[in-house]
């Protein structure tokens, strides 16, 4: 309730202030609106837009708010009030409507012309200021980050416009659900443009943060951005590995998160020019600040050039140490100390020195060095003896420890007895089998390297079970889990002695070219006993090929589902009846090979050149596996997830009908269903009025009232075939002429029933075809004051085919179809369409629609041929 009470009375002081837009602007985007941040007197004397301060950009993503820039607005007031407004700035954000822009892409390139008025207005506003600045830093949260990098892709943009770009969990690489061919195609020319014109990145300095494990919405394998060997002003990084955070977020969080807040308004304030009195214009200096405070945080103020002397002040008293490992604890000492180690006498026998502490201050003879902050409480520094040759003596100072209690420890070593491989274990061990380490620690450090594991299907469970051999008072050891090619370690920090239980997966698989190992560093205690043990984990591997692949999960259903339509027509040829079999039909190994064989054969200069000039596109799979986001096996795990997922929704679908149907019949008398014709003037009329609300509104609109009128329909002939069976059992008893006419209408009964089944099927399928599209029209929803019409539909075109197909199938049965010349043709086709969902659709779920309504425009002719 506290933390309730304080996040409202902070609202309470926050008053952002609307921009006053120009004409013309406000008139093109009138859902669209800029603020300035502003909160308590700062807010009031920043009302005339009398502004001194540094603009910086806040772009909210995917059904995000302008507000969250209050996490950032109040830390940097706060900063700005400990140095007496010498340097502020000013936090603007840009109101999006809550747009939901991740799930339809139509939106997304006005929303980045919008911001680039928006960037124009900021700067006008400090024109005559006496240090005006010529850029605009941006901060973007998920897809308010690609609306950033979007601006480059402008033909009117200048690139100077903006140094300084910092993405909070957004997915660069591609759209988490690719729902619409305007999403994709955004996608691919931001990240075309950042690849191919390179040299418009120049001036840029990007930052990428991504949430890690914790962030279900974005994986943080989608939010590092493209490696470019002609760009160095780009950083990817995990918020677990950054100094001081050490912790994954969620995606809302990440926005929120204190320790990241406190990162980025650091190094706000250490990226200002002295001279302007702005971001500085050099892109050195901003990619060594982002580091500093996003990589290696060496516990002390950023310094763009230290000292190289060093004076050592102070009336301390001076020890020299002479051995290879030394501890001291102090505690309530008055007395500062100088502890100095001469490294000749240990170049010869050691490659590294180790010190850690708790909070003393490391240096050498004339400059201070600090290496890993892992908590407030925990200091270490490591250094390679040949990397400094010229170095005599290490000096650690021990200031005055008034009331404080800490332990420093120093050892020298050599990095091979240090260091321990440990291979994985296999895939397909099952965590049956384990790989096992025993470390009889006499160190403080150790390494560990992880042989083998580099692909981003490989998931493990890591138990460290320490010992000691006395009980007496120790360190917490801290873990260390190290991927040497992304930044994306974990630190876990556990009591001695006990059992630790350490997850390990990747965000994104080891480069080609990258050698390296991944590390587990143990920052240990020493006389302590560690046992490492190894598991593959059965389960997390595959939560991994969730993690990556659940965008893909419509593509296996509908596939499915398709491959069981086929099935069921086939039955319906040769035996009459159309029966309910998924299981039967469900057959991966006649799926998965064809499309296997033409990733292989896409591998030869000759087939690629015979593909392209059909002008067909490039089979998902294989860029899948371009991005080592593939495997062999993962597509059979998918299709199986598919298939018990259409199993069961098949079951619930067919369960809720029957369960609505009863109700039908004890609220209303169900009347016959006269059987008509499949198109008449009525049905016509309803065609042409759906065809005109989805050009005159939004495609799925039209799609989600056909499908509300087909599930009415069926409704009413589910509830029909039950009162029809309850009559049919009454009559049984009643006399034996009734029952013998009874038996004479038992064909009409089971062609009601096999009608039934066909239109269960096919609005099973229609299902996932709504759900497909729907997005589109909760856009459009919320939009709705401001236009009646989505521009640009991804859906339109193929809602008004959908529209007059289902018109005529929701009063077709399968007596028209059965006896159609083209129900062979019907049911063969369902194989391949399934095939080529598969090929094409797994990362462009729009393209499944397309499929399905030609399977169905096919059911449609078989009622007429």
């Amino acid at each position: 309730s506290r933390a309730i009470l304080v996040h409202q009375y902070l609202a309470s002081l926050t008053c952002p202030s609307k921009i006053k837009l120009p004409k013309k602007t406000a008139r093109r985007y009138p859902a669209y609106e800029l603020y300035l941040y502003g909160e308590g007197n700062y807010a009031e004397e920043n009302k005339n837009l009398l502004l001194t301060g540094i603009p910086v950009l806040f772009l909210p993503g995917n059904a995000g708010s302008y507000k969250q820039v209050r996490s950032l607005g109040s830390i940097a007031l706060r900063k700005a009030e400990d140095v007496d407004f010498k340097y502020h700035f000013n936090f603007f954000s840009v109101n999006f409507n809550e747009e939901l822009v991740a799930l339809y892409g139509g939106s997304l390139q006005r929303q980045t012309k919008f911001v680039h008025e928006c960037i124009k207005v900021i700067l006008k506003l400090y024109r005559d200021r006496e240090f005006a600045p010529s850029s605009v830093a941006i901060v973007g949260h998920s897809m308010g980050g690609l609306v950033a990098r979007a601006l480059l892709t402008l033909k009117n943009f200048k690139p100077e416009l903006v140094n300084l770009l910092i993405t909070q969990a957004t997915p660069h690489v591609a759209p988490v659900m690719p729902l619409d061919r305007y999403l994709t195609d955004f996608y691919t020319a931001v990240n075309n443009h950042w690849i191919l014109k390179a040299q418009d990145l120049r001036n840029l300095t990007t930052l990428s943060v991504a949430g890690g494990f914790r962030d279900y919405q974005v994986r943080s394998g989608l939010a590092f951005l493209p490696r470019l060997s002609q760009h160095d002003s780009a950083l990817s990084v995990v918020s677990s590995a950054v100094p001081r955070a050490w912790a994954s977020t969620d995606h809302l969080s990440i926005v929120w998160c204190k320790e990241l807040i406190l990162a980025t308004i650091r190094a706000f304030f250490d990226l200002i020019d002295e001279n302007t009195r702005q971001i500085t214009e050099d892109p050195k200096k901003r990619m060594s600040v982002l580091n500093h405070h996003f990589v290696r945080h060496p516990a002390k103020m950023f310094e763009e050039n230290p000292e190289v002397f060093t004076d050592l002040t102070g009336a301390f008293m001076w020890i020299t140490v002479k051995g290879s490992k030394w501890t001291y604890s102090v505690y309530n000492d008055s007395d500062g100390k100088y502890f100095a180690f001469p490294l000749a006498s240990h170049r010869k026998s050691y490659s590294h020195v180790y010190c850690e502490n708790s909070m003393a201050m490391f240096s050498n003879d004339f400059s201070s060095f600090f290496l890993f902050l892992f908590s407030s409480l925990f200091k270490v520094v490591m250094l390679k003896l040949l990397d400094y040759p010229s170095l005599s003596h290490i000096v650690i100072q021990v200031p005055p420890a008034a009331g404080n209690k800490y332990t420093l420890g120093c050892e020298f070593f050599k990095e091979d007895s240090r260091t321990v491989q440990l291979p994985v274990t296999h895939l397909f061990s099952f965590g049956l089998s384990s790989s096992k380490i025993l470390l009889n620690s006499t160190g403080l450090f150790y390494n560990v390297q992880l042989q083998h594991f580099n692909q981003i299907y490989q998931a493990f469970k890591i138990y460290i079970e320490s010992h000691c051999q006395s009980l007496k008072e120790r360190k917490p050891s801290v873990y260390r889990l190290h991927i040497p090619w992304s930044y994306e370690d974990s630190i876990t920090v556990a009591k001695v002695p006990s059992l630790t239980e350490i997850s390990a997966k990747l965000h994104i698989a080891q480069p080609h070219d990258d050698s390296s190992l991944p590390e587990l560093n143990i920052y240990s205690s020493p006389d302590c006993q560690y046992e490492v043990i190894l598991k593959t984990s059965l389960l997390q591997v595959l939560g991994q090929i969730v993690r990556f692949h659940a965008g893909a999960f419509p593509v296996y259903i509908v596939s499915n589902i398709l491959l069981t339509y086929g099935g069921q027509l086939s039955t319906l040829r040769s035996t009459g009846n159309f029966s309910l079999e998924l299981v039967r039909t469900a057959k991966p190994y006649k799926v998965e090979p064809l499309i296997s064989i033409v990733v292989f054969l896409q591998g030869f200069n000759w087939f690629r050149e015979i593909w392209e000039s059909l002008s067909l596109p490039e089979v998902d799979a294989a860029v899948l596996s371009s991005q080592d986001a593939w495997f062999p096996l993962v597509s059979l795990i998918l299709f199986l997830f598919g298939t018990g997922i259409a199993y069961w929704s098949e079951v619930f679908f067919s369960t809720s009908l029957r369960l609505f149907s009863s109700l039908w019949l004890t609220l209303i008398r169900p009347t016959e269903l006269q059987k008509d014709k499949l198109i008449t003037p009525r049905r016509l009329c309803g065609m042409i009025s759906l065809a005109l609300v989805s050009w005159t509104t939004c495609g799925a609109f039209a799609v989600l009232i056909i499908y509300l009128q087909y599930l009415f329909k069926v409704l009413k002939e589910t509830s029909q075939n039950s009162s029809t069976h309850t009559i049919k059992a009454q009559s049984s008893v009643d006399s034996i002429p009734e029952a013998t006419q009874s038996l004479s209408n038992s064909k009409i009964l089971a062609e009601a029933v096999n009608s039934l089944k066909m239109h269960i099927t096919i609005l099973n399928l229609f299902t996932w075809i709504v759900l497909l599209n729907l997005p589109s029209f909760i856009y459009l929803l919320k939009n709705l004051r401001y236009n009646v019409r989505l521009d640009p539909d991804p859906c339109r075109s193929t809602a008004i085919i959908l529209v007059c197909i289902l018109e005529i199938l929701m009063n077709s049965s399968t007596s028209e179809v059965k006896s159609s010349k083209l129900l062979k043709i019907a049911a063969k086709v369902q194989l391949p369409l399934s095939v080529a969902m598969l090929a094409f659709g797994r990362m462009h779920l729009y393209r499944v629609p397309h499929f399905v309504t030609f399977s169905l425009l096919l059911h449609v002719l078989c009622c007429f041929v």
